[in-house]
């Protein structure tokens, strides 16, 4: 395969500059794309050249195959590094860059087509004997089959995007009733997100683990597994916060779900890095999800545990080099990391852009932040809300929840809200620190973790709060009628009753 020279990061945000950080380390020209609300972004400016693609929506300029292919034309680029999230699944963009002469970094389209499609991969492995969640093989053309199968599944079921992850086009659905409107929602934020509405439905597991091993493979038919990363601190099914070493996986169950993830990836063809998604339950049975057959959001955590670079892996393997290890490498030490959200976790999360007037952040001993803004910046409205990464390292678990807790103290922005508070409630919880958490951990303790962990006595206090402020006021209103009823060494009633209420008086 021909040496690649300069590399098109077709992403934006914290990935996008990620990407080109390493690239820039291994000599590597960038070239940046972005949309017409990214022109002052940050991966705008890193890059060594840039391309406007288009207007705000991402429908309209990161999801547009032709503009993403003329920008790397126009640049002489010979590479294309997908970042995760818009094209990043699309096995037909894969065709596309193969067709214009650029090198994809990622997996082939044949193996996309096996496992980036999420019920082509369940299929997949019902065939090679793996374990799935119960549910459909194949999205449904209409709502009406998707309810005749929920009724024969059983509610609850959760209806997902079969063409990408991240949380999005996913929805948990309790009863029939609400399947329609839930289907519609799903269908048209999995168009949204990546140009593909096609839904189908799993049946729902009561508190389960979300639990991945990251895989990597070379175009030489070797494959390893990189452990595990425990992924079930999730909000409306989007991850908020990834750690690794998982704190309910033994070395033996460690194996046994490598073994799986490895054999998955190999009966693919599959090449780079990608992620094999698993449920376990409460009896440490362990069940396919999905594929994702891309770079994770949280593959930081891999990294700080494994020593590995796994972008520069990326290049390598995408260049036709062997992987450098050939055989799985322990975990040393504990690598937890927060996802840093541009909202506002006491209005239901709503998104907050706007400028950002001020930012610091933290650092000392391992710690990582893996950003995408900076001071000045505007954050935009049209995309996910998500900031920055936070990332740390400790020989052990204990040390590595200090660590980031004490960088989430350090963690200041000012112009806009972030999660950061509710970030640092959540490593602080109980039930977090002893590692006994699900799926369902942040829904359950939505309350302490904004910081009420007795909404009813808030209520409470802020009613008596606004009878003793009328109350006040009333006691003022009489003093002052008193006052100027009766008047006073020739001063105006007003300022001598401020100066009585107020406790001033003549020095």
């Amino acid at each position: 395969m021909a040496k690649i020279k300069k590399v098109l990061v077709a992403n934006r945000g914290e990935i996008a500059v990620r990407v080109m950080r390493t690239c820039r380390e291994l000599g590597l020209s960038t070239v940046a794309v972005f949309s017409e609300a990214d022109r002052s972004a940050l991966h705008t400016r890193y890059a060594d050249q840039a391309v406007c693609v288009g207007p705000p929506p991402s429908r309209e300029s990161y999801l547009v195959q032709d503009h993403i292919l003329d920008a790397a034309r126009r640049t002489g680029a010979d590479a294309i590094h997908p970042g995760y999230g818009f094209l990043s699944e699309n096995a037909g963009f894969v065709r596309a860059c193969d067709k214009a002469g650029l090198t994809f970094i990622g997996p082939p389209a044949s193996a996309m087509d096996a496992m980036g499609e999420k019920t082509r991969a369940r299929a997949n492995m019902v065939k090679a004997g793996v374990p799935v969640v119960p549910g459909t093989e194949a999205p449904f053309a209409s709502v009406d089959e998707a309810k005749a199968f929920a009724r024969k599944l059983g509610y609850p079921i959760m209806l997902k995007a079969a063409g990408g992850g991240g949380g999005k086009g996913m929805r948990r659905v309790e009863k029939e009733g609400d399947l329609e409107s839930a289907w519609r929602a799903a269908k048209s934020e999995a168009m949204s997100a990546f140009g593909n509405d096609a839904v189908y439905l799993e049946k729902f597991l009561d508190e389960p683990h979300h639990v991945e091993i990251q895989i990597f493979g070379d175009s030489h038919g070797n494959v390893i597994h990189l452990n595990e990363r425990e992924c079930s601190a999730q909000r409306r099914n989007q991850k908020v916060v990834e750690e690794t070493p998982s704190p309910i996986i033994t070395s033996q169950l460690r194996a046994a779900m490598g073994e799986v993830a490895v054999r998955a990836a190999k009966s693919v063809g599959y090449v780079g890095a990608g992620t094999v998604e698993f449920l376990v339950d409460s009896s440490r049975n362990f069940y396919f999800l999905e594929m994702n057959t891309r770079l994770q959001v949280e593959h930081p955590v891999t990294e700080w545990v494994t020593g590995i670079d796994l972008v520069a892996w990326q290049l390598h393997v995408a260049q036709g080099g062997v992987l450098p290890f050939l055989e799985p490498i322990s975990p040393r030490g504990h690598s937890i990391e927060v996802r840093v959200y541009a909202e506002d976790p006491s209005t239901n999360f709503m998104p907050s852009p706007g400028r950002i007037q001020y930012l610091r952040v933290p650092s000392g001993p391992f710690v990582r932040d893996d950003s995408g803004v900076y001071a000045g910046y505007t954050v935009p409205n049209f995309y996910d809300p998500m900031i920055s990464k936070l990332s740390v390292w400790a020989p052990t678990r204990a040390e590595a929840l200090a660590r980031v807790r004490r960088a989430l103290d350090e963690y200041v922005v000012k112009g806009i809200t972030t999660n950061i508070r509710y970030l640092k409630h959540l490593v602080e919880h109980p039930l977090f620190q002893r590692g006994n958490y699900d799926t369902g951990f942040l829904g359950r303790e939505h309350q302490r973790l904004l910081g009420e962990e007795h909404p009813e006595l808030v209520k409470a206090a802020l009613i008596a709060a606004a009878v003793h402020a009328h109350q006040l006021s009333e006691k003022q209103q009489a003093q002052v009628a008193g006052l100027s009823a009766g008047g006073t060494s020739g001063l105006s009633p007003w300022r001598t009753a401020g100066r009585r209420l107020t406790g001033w008086k003549r020095s």
